[in-house]
């Protein structure tokens, strides 16, 4: 779901036995509405109500469930058409728990497979298929963040023939999927037999996350996928290493392509003989004037922080100038591959009003 900082103190509280409330109360356990506590016909406010998640610092807080309005362009996918407000169910958060968030943000977007995610709430309310596009621009851009987009680039014909299934994780529902293996330059990395599979207590497995910055891979799958890349690039000097990177180039003797840096493809091995390739832009980022790094982090321990920890977790660097389309009813996604490849972005997406 939504939440925000500094509601207003008019604000309505939710009230318990309505379709808002227990769509919160599949979210949560214990109950966040009590109406046990309230008149026998269920309908004072919740109580505990929503416990709104910082995807930065890790914290959880309180809050009271409410509705908001929101407001966002409409489009037919090529242009701007006519501004349009909506409610959503979001929850009031302090404003100090923002402290760690980017400057001016005023709250955060929940985008997973549940009831009051922001996508099915919008398509609730608009009557529209359960479907979204996710374009996270890169970073200096001056791009928006668009959601519930379609390209301007006519791509979403291509897309919607070559879906992939999610994979179900019977522990959480963020967004899964399967990858069977990892090549650079076309050459299989060696991994471990089962390294992507997932166990049936929900460990494994490779998911999607715009909060993490670099993808991060369990350590059985990072070092072969790091050294075989280093091999690939042995004629360029190393650099000193820069957190949290462990593996750094120097800059100037690196070639620049229209898809970043050339060096070597590491390719996401997918379902049905699809590959997502990664170029340089993907691989590595540019840390200092003089130092690239290798763009993929190792996760904290050989043994894992929880059960359902991902063996790959797609982070937001990788995730970058990609067009990710997502159907919520069939369970599937596609993806664009780096848009820099047929000389577009996601920051080229005109949703702003009277910008054209």
């Amino acid at each position: 779901m939504l939440w925000v900082a500094n509601c207003p103190c008019t604000h309505w509280a939710i009230g318990c036995g309505g379709s808002d409330c227990n769509g919160i109360r599949n979210m949560f356990t214990p109950d966040v509405c009590d109406s046990a506590k309230w008149p026998a016909q269920g309908q004072g406010p919740c109580v505990y109500t929503a416990l709104p998640y910082n995807p930065v610092d890790g914290r959880r807080v309180a809050a009271q469930a409410t509705t908001i309005s929101i407001a966002a362009n409409a489009t037919d996918g090529k242009n701007p058409l006519f501004p349009a407000t909506f409610p959503v169910v979001a929850s009031c958060a302090p404003g100090e728990f923002l402290a760690s968030l980017p400057a001016d943000v005023a709250g955060v977007a929940g985008l997973a497979r549940l009831l009051n995610s922001l996508p099915l709430q919008v398509a609730q309310w608009y009557r529209l298929k359960q479907q979204f596009a996710l374009c996270l621009p890169r970073g200096g851009d001056g791009g928006h963040f668009q959601l519930l987009a379609a390209p301007t680039v006519e791509l979403a014909d291509s897309l919607r023939k070559n879906p992939l299934p999610f994979l179900f994780n019977p522990k959480n529902r963020a967004y899964y999927f399967t990858i069977t293996g990892i090549a650079v330059n076309q050459q299989r990395v060696p991994t471990p037999s089962g390294a992507f599979d997932m166990e049936r207590r929900g460990q494994g497995g490779a998911a999607f996350s715009t909060v993490t910055p670099y993808t991060a891979l369990r350590w059985d799958i990072y070092w072969p996928l790091r050294n075989a890349f280093d091999a690939a690039t042995s004629g360029i000097a190393h650099e000193d290493k820069v957190a949290p990177f462990d593996m750094c180039y120097q800059a100037s003797e690196l070639a620049m392509t229209s898809v970043g840096y050339a060096v070597a493809n590491i390719d996401l091995m997918l379902d049905g003989g699809q590959n997502w390739t990664l170029p340089g832009a993907s691989s590595l980022v540019q840390v200092n004037d003089r130092t690239v790094c290798f763009a993929f982090v190792q996760t904290d321990s050989p043994v894992p922080a929880h059960a359902e920890s991902p063996a790959v977790i797609l982070g937001g660097h990788q995730l970058e100038d990609n067009l990710l389309m997502f159907d919520l009813v069939k369970d599937t996604f596609a993806f664009s591959g780096l848009l820099l490849g047929i000389g577009t972005t996601c920051s080229n997406f005109d949703f702003i009003m009277g910008s054209s």
